[in-house]
């Protein structure tokens, strides 16, 4: 657009549009196309604080964005960003403050600050409201520190276990995903975006999904179930939340990279989702155009395709933005109108946020009570997100009777709950590199090194989560309860520790009441025996070989067997596994993670927590999901005289989405589907649910719809709304969900995203497999295309007290 406002874009009273017009005006070709480059902090100041080497030549033309700039502790921190933040504004023609990001996917990825679940671990939870709560603090660590854009959250929809960022994700359910992603975007921006940290989605799009599970390869699928399923969790951000910011996936989409498609990032992200912020790169994006997906002859090339297609800024380095850019506008190669959407784009953002009126720091910040901050909500997102997956009566255990075996790989490994973007996962790394054995990805090693060597002293992984956060081994927490406890390890990961090993296990398991058995994953960045991570995808999703071996050595002895699964995604289950007594999964939850898994096993914490993903009986059954469509996978019929859709097994998961058992029992009845509606209506569907065991405790009641469009075929259900409810012992409630009809549209076959008259199924239970409650409603009338502002991504949910015998107050 062209501002026709009259003044100074140093007018605060300004539109944030405005202002961005207006210094748009003021600027070169050059500092226009170096406001869409980031920097790594060491190309501006040493550790101390002085000029970097080049610091003159990056000054020159500031960047518009600082990458990645981690320390130690907040107050530390604070100072750095201050001093360059300061360098940018001073040096710089026209005094242009620089965006700082960092990652925030389980917390401020920045010494000193509470670390939380990672994204399937919050997913378990259901619980929205405290996903909120979290971000709400985040945002409030970050503006403190400077930093005024986050790098998260992970919006991709996690289809196959295989690839090994699974855990990041909020898992399988596209509806699911968006409930997470709109309480965590807003809880981040806030109310005022001034006061606010700009939210980032990623990755777009389709990055969890790609071809054979392997991180970076091809995102393969059609149009329609492109824009239903795998965008859906993005327009609900954007249209439910604001949401400012969105990176790229490395991916290709129809054969085009997504960061360098005007049709990933123009036409279905700005036209049809409706997205007015800006497009970061994901890292190095531009050098995966011309390295590895060789669609650009040069950096040149590659910047020409990227800044045409939509792609804003690029981060972390400059390759083929900044004076290349800029050079290619001069020679006429671009043309100037990319570079000025853009460049207004990332200004609009910052006069957004306040940036030009604050843009340093809080001066001064108590580094132990920053430290302290979010270790409730912390601890309570934890316990939400434990699963009990079975239970024969074995739990929970008693406490101070009982003489315990705590064995495997995750029994005395309080490091292995933090996985990659968090602070002590990233300073393994950051160690690894200090150590040469890792490099830096950023083309700068022996600066890179420099800089972590003077600012970080080594540290032992399991030393400095207990330092730093009070995180203590599984074994030791479940001492703190049994009446004796012995450890061993008896294998690694996905390494056996030799026989001797097996021996010492075998006899502690025999000599105990009952063995907890700490078996899973780990997830570490580019270093370490990990079975996550990035880059970290398996072929076979089965535990580690060396974890079955123990398994079945520790079963032998029939001492009663509990299997805690510390796991960010879903893994195939040897049949030792699943005919142990009680089966327990746990995601990577932090400081509280081994805490919260013995409170559950002891009966301090009724369990609630629900799967975010279907678990596959087998590898080979890969993708299995719950909304797969009518009619496909293990939602289609058999034929005559066929028992299984596979010849050797059936095509069920062995634990459907949404799974998860409790120390009580619950039941739903009294199921009312409200009258019919048309296009313009809202369904309401209501049920009571009862906690018809002995114990207080919460679950997840789950709305399921199915429905029945004609010509074009639709998922077999899906997620329609949830409630996690809590119940004292008797008590009932009344759950209402209220599905406006604009939730229900889908692309049709005229391609337009429309609701049609349709029968709609309705089915709620607690699981994606319960039908303990069926029934219909109709959405009659003429069909509706409905425009993005239009539609409803999420249903409303009351929770009403029931009167009378057994009911509430």
């Amino acid at each position: 657009m062209t501002s026709t406002t009259t003044g100074t874009w140093r007018d605060e009273r300004l539109a944030p549009d405005d202002r961005a017009d207006l210094l748009l005006k003021e600027m070169t070709t050059a500092e226009k196309c170096h406001q869409l480059t980031a920097r790594m902090s060491w190309y501006l100041v040493k550790p101390d604080g002085s000029d970097a080497p080049d610091a003159d030549e990056v000054l020159r033309h500031p960047p518009g964005h600082i990458a990645q700039l981690i320390l130690d502790d907040p107050a530390q921190l604070a100072a750095m960003t201050g001093t360059i933040q300061h360098r940018i504004i001073s040096r710089g023609r026209l005094g242009i403050p620089a965006i700082f990001h960092a990652e925030a996917l389980s917390g401020f990825l920045a010494g000193g600050h509470m670390v939380f679940p990672s994204g399937t671990g919050l997913a378990a939870g259901w619980s929205p409201d405290l996903v909120e709560q979290m971000s709400d603090l985040i945002r409030r660590q970050m503006r403190r520190t400077g930093l005024t854009h986050a790098l998260s959250p992970v919006l991709d929809v996690a289809l196959d276990p295989r690839w090994g960022r699974v855990h990041e994700t909020f898992g399988e359910d596209p509806y699911l995903c968006a409930a997470l992603g709109v309480a965590y975007v807003r809880g981040l921006q806030g109310q005022d975006l001034s006061k606010g940290v700009m939210a980032t989605g990623k990755h777009f799009l389709g990055y969890a999904v790609t071809a054979g599970g392997i991180n970076t390869a091809g995102f393969e699928s059609g149009a329609r179930r492109t824009r239903d399923l795998f965008a859906y969790p993005f327009e609900a951000a954007i249209r439910m939340a604001g949401l400012r910011s969105v990176m790229n996936s490395y991916s290709d989409v129809d054969d085009v990279p997504a960061g360098a498609s005007p049709e990933v990032l123009k036409d279905l992200l700005r036209d049809a989702l409706g997205f007015d912020g800006f497009v970061s790169s994901d890292y190095g994006t531009l050098d995966h155009l011309v390295g590895r997906q060789r669609v650009a002859a040069d950096e040149a090339a590659a910047g020409r395709l990227a800044i045409e297609a939509g792609l804003d800024v690029e981060m972390p380095n400059p390759s083929g933005y900044g004076d290349l850019l800029a050079a290619e506008v001069e020679r006429g190669a671009v043309d100037h109108r990319h570079i000025d959407e853009a460049v207004r784009r990332v200004l609009r953002a910052k006069f957004e946020v306040g940036l030009f009126e604050h843009p340093y720091p809080t001066e001064r910040i108590d580094v132990a009570a920053a430290a302290a901050e979010g270790g409730e909500l912390s601890q309570d997102l934890a316990r939400r997100s434990i699963v009990l997956g079975k239970n024969d009566g074995i739990l929970p255990l008693a406490p101070g009777r009982l003489d315990v075996a705590v064995i495997g790989p995750h029994a005395d490994a309080p490091s292995l709950q933090f996985p990659t973007y968090t602070y002590a996962s990233w300073r393994e790394a950051n160690d690894a590199i200090i150590r040469g054995e890792l490099g830096t990805m950023n083309g700068a090693e022996d600066v890179v090194t420099a800089w972590y060597d003077t600012l970080f002293t080594p540290q032992d992984p399991h030393t400095l989560v207990g330092e730093r956060y009070g995180a203590c081994s599984l074994a030791a927490e479940i001492g703190e309860r049994a009446r004796t406890v012995v450890t061993e390890p008896g294998s690694a990961l996905t390494r056996e520790l030799g026989d001797e090993a097996i021996e010492r296990a075998v006899a502690a398991a025999r000599d105990a009441d009952v063995v907890v058995l700490a078996l899973g994953g780990a997830s570490l960045w580019f270093t370490g025996e990990r079975t996550e991570g990035e880059a970290s995808d398996t072929a076979d999703i089965t535990l580690p070989a060396a974890q079955i071996r123990l398994a079945e050595a520790v079963a032998a002895t029939g001492t009663p067997l509990v299997v805690v699964l510390v796991q960010g995604r879903a893994y195939a289950l040897p049949q030792v596994v699943q005919e142990a007594a009680a089966i327990v999964v746990a995601p990577y939850a932090g400081p509280f993670g081994t805490r919260s898994i013995t409170d559950v096993l002891f009966g301090v914490v009724n369990p609630s927590g629900k799967l975010p993903y279907s678990l596959p009986r087998h590898s080979g059954q890969i993708p299995v999901y719950h909304h797969q469509k009518a009619g496909s996978g293990y939602r289609g019929p058999l034929p005559p005289g066929v028992s299984n859709h596979y010849l050797d097994m059936t095509a069920t998961p062995l634990w459907p989405f949404a799974h998860g058992l409790s120390y009580t029992t619950f039941a739903v009845s009294d199921l009312d589907c409200g009258p019919d509606i048309d296009a313009r209506g809202t369904a309401r569907v209501g049920a009571t649910v009862e906690n018809t065991g002995d114990r207080d405790g919460a679950t997840v009641v789950q709305l399921y719809l199915r429905v029945n469009t004609t010509t074009v075929t639709r998922p077999a259900q899906q997620l329609g709304g949830f409630a996690r409810v809590e119940l004292a012992a008797g008590e009932r409630r009344r759950v209402t969900f209220e599905v406006d009809a604009t939730q229900l549209a889908y692309t049709n076959l005229a391609r337009d995203v429309a609701v049609e008259p349709a029968r709609v199924d309705v089915f709620i239970g607690f699981d994606s497999d319960d039908r303990s409650l069926e029934g219909s409603f109709e959405v009659v009338g003429a069909p509706r295309i409905v425009s993005g502002a239009e539609r409803s991504f999420l249903s409303t949910t009351v929770v009403d007290t029931v009167n009378g015998p057994g009911g509430g107050v």
